[in-house]
């Protein structure tokens, strides 16, 4: 029957409103829904794309079982009783035979309620390890915001604001329904600032552009903190109010030093005097911040300098500024007992991978880099066995060299995805995900208080969704007192608190939070003191910094001086609109797009180096080189580069590994310590290179 469905799509984790036209029994076109109240119609072109990951020839449509040696690319293809049965025996044997600790569960990107799918599986089997990209994405902002006002702020554009700061983001590439309402704020008259290290679709919009050496946005929110105190153009009625640990900010602040933040930061002093001016002085303001921040040794220490930012200028509860939201139709994602959390006693949960890393105690993660130095060493214990869930740690994880040792010496290893990928290469086991126009699910994207439907529309071959897989295999493992009859049975739960069925749902289409304006005057901060901790008595009782002290990264200008002369640049990266990490470079119109990976240079510099636009060029780090084609771009430091992360090659096939080592960022980064201490995050940015042409 031609009909028209009300989705949502789930090829990141925006979860923008879609239109899926249905003719035939077959969806025929996907666009953007103008009726849902946070996309408002816009989609990106990964979005826009969404049937061609649906036909793509590339998908995965049978469960495959490896023939012969691992990445030798020899498969057969068997049915899903014989692919859950091995699977299960294969983790009850390492279970049975090592222990439950022997098991790990590695988390791709966010993909939703399907990560609480995933959560709830480990918890069931008895293996507190499991990992995700938290650590560099996300969690640093939302533990830095709970310690300092107890909630995760999420700026008010609708009001709009007077003045916007844009920290480590770029909406265009990443969230593009938000960089349409900035334009719109603008066109308001509203103020921007941009703090990127590089160009990008926004910085030529800015009022100002601070450019900072990867990897040291702390000591910029240091700096802008520092200027705002000693000018006394903080919030005094706030800061008296509704905050804690104030005269201990500003002792702090009494040893601060300009001149060694310009050397720092690169940053002019009269850049950072106008922009804590402009930001000060235009109130209501707000800071989208992005993971540009949260991927260096002072991850969270620079997100708890700018929750201290919004606060001291008294940008929290105000129309215009940063809110607490409500949560959509009493809707929470990672419920403890949706995720059967009390089915992993206490003492079993302490000995998680990670425990011994000295993170914060309400960190929960097994780190990617303790769990390759888990597999390669038997450290803290040995990891035997494992499952990767849309993931690619080969192009996603820190030193890819080991992470492909590590994979490669599991007894078992599984993947579940779309698509063969480098990291399913190295599998025993590879099992066809669904996409999002495969299946019904309730999206919850963690960042925007949105609750929306999901709907199936279609499927391909065998492909089933990653919740239908977990949840058939506890059926085999014998759980199935905790497994649902089906998946429908699950979003009935898991709407239960909002008192509706999902078959309801559907005609509902999303549930919305609501900004809660100065909620703080009826019911106080969510922290012990009630109050704005700027000084975090709990950091200090845990061990950790109660203020911001920045900590200079463990390779760079600053810290390794002797390594300049060979390593002469800073490298950073960024994400492209047209991929999801490293997904996509098998989807026609987003190859089109960005066929191959880029790296930007200075034009002064790359003109001294030898190289001209489009010249391919090696990018090494002591630990590894890589290949990608030069850009020029003028507006950008001479000391600095950004390089394209996640590429692989599918067009290489399986008898060359996908090239996977051929543009693979990772291969340049580090997992050894220092790293961040408080959430574990590795150096993915900051790092000394150098650049040398083909």
């Amino acid at each position: 029957m031609d009909r028209m469905v009300k989705s949502t799509c789930r090829l990141c984790y925006n979860s923008c409103g879609v239109l899926i036209r249905v003719k035939g029994g077959k969806p025929v076109s996907v666009e953007g829904d103008p009726t849902h109240p946070i996309s408002r119609g816009v989609l990106c072109r990964k979005g826009l794309s969404s049937l061609e990951y649906l036909t793509s020839p590339h998908r995965l449509k049978h469960p495959l079982i490896r023939k012969g040696d691992r990445g030798q690319g020899m498969w057969e293809e068997i049915s899903w009783d014989k692919a859950l049965v091995t699977l299960g025996e294969e983790l009850e044997q390492a279970r049975e035979k090592y222990g439950a600790l022997s098991l790990v569960f590695m988390r791709g990107a966010s993909k939703g309620l399907t990560d609480d799918y995933f959560a709830r599986f480990a918890n069931l089997v008895g293996s507190p390890n499991i990992s995700s990209p938290a650590p560099v994405c996300f969690q640093p902002g939302v533990k830095a915001s709970q310690l300092t006002y107890g909630y995760y702020a999420y700026p008010d554009f609708a009001y709009p604001p007077k003045c916007i700061v844009l920290w480590g983001s770029n909406p265009a590439d990443t969230l593009l329904p938000l960089h349409h309402e900035i334009l719109s704020a603008l066109e308001k008259g509203c103020k921007l600032i941009v703090v990127d290290p590089v160009p990008n679709e926004i910085t030529g919009k800015a009022d100002l552009w601070i450019r900072p050496r990867p990897g040291t946005d702390l000591a910029v929110a240091l700096a802008l903190i520092w200027l705002i105190v000693e000018e006394n153009r903080y919030d005094k009625d706030f800061v008296a109010n509704w905050t804690e640990g104030f005269d201990e900010l500003r002792s702090h602040l009494l040893s601060f030093d300009i001149e060694e933040i310009e050397k720092i930061t690169w940053v002019p002093r009269d850049l950072i005097f106008e922009a804590a001016r402009l930001y000060a002085s235009n109130k209501p303001a707000c800071i989208q911040w992005g993971n540009g921040i949260e991927t260096t040794v002072n991850s969270f220490q620079a997100c708890r300098a700018i929750s201290i930012l919004r606060s001291i200028t008294g940008n929290l509860g105000v129309p215009g500024g940063e809110l607490k939201w409500s949560s959509p139709g009493g809707l929470l994602r990672g419920s403890p007992d949706f995720l059967c959390q009390d089915h992993i006693p206490p003492e079993m949960r302490e000995r998680r991978l990670s425990a011994g890393d000295g993170l914060l105690p309400n960190v929960y993660y097994a780190l990617p880099q303790t769990i390759v130095r888990a597999i390669l060493d038997n450290d803290p214990y040995p990891i035997r066995a494992g499952l990767v869930m849309g993931g690619n740690p080969l192009l996603s994880y820190s030193r890819a060299d080991r992470v492909f040792e590590a994979l490669r010496s599991l007894d078992f290893f599984a993947v579940a995805d779309l698509f063969m990928t480098p990291t399913a290469m190295l599998a025993d086991l590879v099992l066809p995900a669904a996409s999002y126009l495969e299946f019904d699910s309730v999206e919850m994207p963690w960042h925007i208080p949105i609750a929306s439907v999901q709907q199936k529309v279609t499927e391909v071959g065998e492909s089933w969704p990653d919740g239908k897989i977990l949840n058939e295999l506890a059926k085999k493992m014998g759980l199935k007192g905790y497994a649902w009859e089906d998946m429908k049975e699950s979003l009935d739960a898991f709407l239960d608190p909002a008192g509706i069925t999902f078959d309801e749902f559907r005609q509902i289409g999303a549930l919305v939070g609501t900004g809660l304006y100065r909620h703080y005057q009826r019911e106080g901060f969510e922290t012990e003191t009630g109050k704005v901790e700027l000084y975090s008595k709990t950091l200090l009782d845990w061990g950790f910094d109660p203020l911001p002290v920045y900590y200079e990264p463990p390779e760079s200008p600053m810290s390794a001086p002797q390594m300049t002369e060979q390593y002469p640049f800073v490298l950073t990266s960024k994400k492209r609109d047209m991929y999801r990490h490293s997904g996509g470079k098998q989807i026609p119109s987003l190859r089109r797009a960005r066929p191959d990976p880029v790296v930007q240079i200075n034009g002064k510099t790359a003109s001294r180096l030898g190289i001209g636009e489009g010249d391919w060029v090696y990018i090494s780090t002591k630990r590894g080189r890589i290949r990608q084609k030069a850009t020029l771009v003028e507006d950008m430091d001479p000391r600095v580069i950004e390089i394209d992360y996640g590429w692989w090659y599918p067009e290489m096939g399986q008898e060359q590994f996908y090239g996977w080592r051929e543009a693979n960022l990772n291969i340049l980064t580090e997992d050894k310590p220092p790293y961040n201490r408080e959430m574990g995050s590795t150096n993915l940015r900051g790092l000394l290179c150098k650049v040398e042409k083909d």
